[in-house]
């Protein structure tokens, strides 16, 4: 498996290896010194660091002492790669080797390194391509490839200016092929639930070329993997794109695919693509009403949450799709898909969120209906009914939810009213009583609110407010985007308008 995850620098030194294999599916505060983790994971993230993050294991010999413990070889350069990789998939950059950063290094993955970028675009030097479906060995009818590559390819030339030709025998830029095992590029496949495919850089010879894994269970639809979703990444490889950081981009490293979320190109994609190739003469038709999704920026001073709760010693914005993960001891504050963390278990575009300590759970509600998970885990017969709080059947979702950890108590806010859970005695209290009366100050209807640093912050559009609940009045109010730790560092992204 080594051919498989050279980085891409040593990708570009050395012709036509392989660069790409689609991903799959699916806090601890940071010591003075490092805590050494198990030999067992230790060695596994060497190896992940090593293929993707361009880490330099020392010899075997220099990395172990005479009592056969680990060296302070843990405390430098691993734990160095470890905040690399965790910056890339927006996990608290603590350095430390977690539960939550090893599940992310289990996961299905992508042979392509995550760190390393083309210091000059490597792209096809003509803009008519064509392809050609070899072999017998896909596991799936031919006739249904067919059709789905044929898709994915128009999902790239509906964007930028390239046409893709299918061929049946004569020699094509790029061979689509499905294989098992060792298949004699130096990328041996690995089998079900593993690396799913490989793609190589343009250029003659293999170039462009890709591969599936026959072993895996391809699916058109939401069981197995979708064959869609993994050939437009793989095609997006072929056509020269190396991955993105982004987390809502179709050349983000994990297989991020919800049955609930339309496939199509995210901005940066087609921006990305477009770079390199044009821009499709039908691109404006297609997308002037629906222009490509641009995941949120915590800069855009137009930002606003979801949702927003404790966890444990972080706090979480959600917006869409995705979160972002604030902890008191880091200065980054990163973004990542709420799948990452709770993968098929909490719906997109949230109404509220709250930990709730004493029941070692997290709740979400979207619409009538909210999901209770411990563990990371969803709890057996949910989703339920937000009645069972209490509710009358006149109240259809909930606006936000502030939970209080040591009254054990928490404030839902519907409307113009708010109403007060007693988490103990799991009953509302009372009747529900006007926001303006018990939270003076606060403008209705609330988007967001969460209580920590002692101070309870309410978000409403673009603002945020601090607010003091024992003098009950807000101390203070200001931009949303400052919560995140904004740093405008991102380029103002537009999308050309032509060639």
């Amino acid at each position: 498996m080594k051919m498989l995850w050279l980085s891409l620098l040593t990708l570009m030194m050395l012709s036509q290896t392989p660069v790409a294999a689609f991903p799959l599916r699916s806090s601890d505060l940071p010591a003075q010194r490092h805590a050494e983790p198990p030999e067992a994971e230790q060695k596994f993230a060497e190896e992940y660091l090593q293929h993707f993050y361009g880490y330099t294991p020392r010899s075997q010999r220099q990395k172990r002492t005479a009592d056969n413990h680990l060296d302070a070889d843990w405390s430098t350069d691993l734990c160095d790669k470890v905040r690399q990789m965790q910056r890339f998939f927006g996990l608290p950059p603590s350095g430390d080797l977690t539960n939550e950063t090893l599940a992310v290094m289990k996961r299905p993955r992508c042979g392509l390194s995550d760190v390393e970028r083309f210091e000059e675009t490597i792209r096809w030097k003509r803009n008519t391509l064509s392809y050609r479906i070899t072999g017998n060995n896909s596991p799936i009818p031919r006739s249904k490839v067919h059709k789905v590559f044929r898709a994915a390819w128009k999902i790239w030339s509906n964007v930028a200016s390239m046409k893709l030709r299918k061929r049946s025998r004569k020699e094509a830029d790029i061979v689509i092929s499905f294989h098992n095992g060792d298949h004699k590029d130096g990328a041996p496949f690995d089998g079900k639930g593993g690396i799913l495919a490989h793609a190589f850089l343009p250029g003659s010879g293999i170039g462009g070329d890709v591969h599936f894994d026959a072993d895996e269970d391809w699916s058109f639809n939401t069981t197995g993997f979708n064959l869609l979703v993994v050939a437009v990444h793989e095609f997006g490889h072929a056509l020269g794109l190396p991955h993105s950081s982004d987390p809502g981009a179709i050349m983000y490293p994990s297989y991020n695919f919800a049955p609930t979320h339309e496939l199509q190109l995210s901005f940066r994609d087609v921006k990305d693509v477009q770079r390199m190739y044009g821009v499709s003469p039908n691109f404006a038709s297609l997308f002037s009403k629906n222009p490509p999704p641009r995941t949120p920026n915590k800069c855009d001073p137009d930002l606003s949450f979801d949702a927003a709760s404790e966890l444990q010693q972080e706090v979480l914005f959600f917006k869409d799709r995705f979160m972002w993960r604030k902890h008191p001891k880091f200065d980054e504050t990163g973004i990542t898909l709420i799948s990452s963390l709770w993968p098929d278990s909490v719906p997109p575009y949230l109404d509220a969120v709250y930990e709730n300590v004493g029941r070692n759970n997290i709740l979400f509600f979207k619409g009538h209906q909210y999901w209770a998970l411990r563990q990371l885990k969803l709890e057996e017969g949910f989703p339920r009914n937000i009645s069972d709080f209490g509710f009358p059947s006149t109240v259809k979702s909930v606006d936000a939810a502030l939970h209080f950890r040591n009254a054990r108590y928490t404030v839902f806010f519907t409307g113009h009213e708010c109403w007060r859970y007693n988490e103990l005695e799991r009953k509302m209290e009372g009747s529900p009583m006007p926001i303006k009366e018990q939270w003076p100050g606060i403008p209705t209807p609330v988007d967001a609110a969460v209580f920590y640093e002692g101070f309870v912050h309410f978000f409403k559009g673009n603002i945020h407010y601090k607010y003091d609940s024992n003098s009950k009045r807000v101390v203070s109010t200001g931009p949303l985007n400052e919560q995140l730790d904004c740093r405008q560092t991102e380029d103002n992204d537009t999308l050309a308008e032509g060639r």
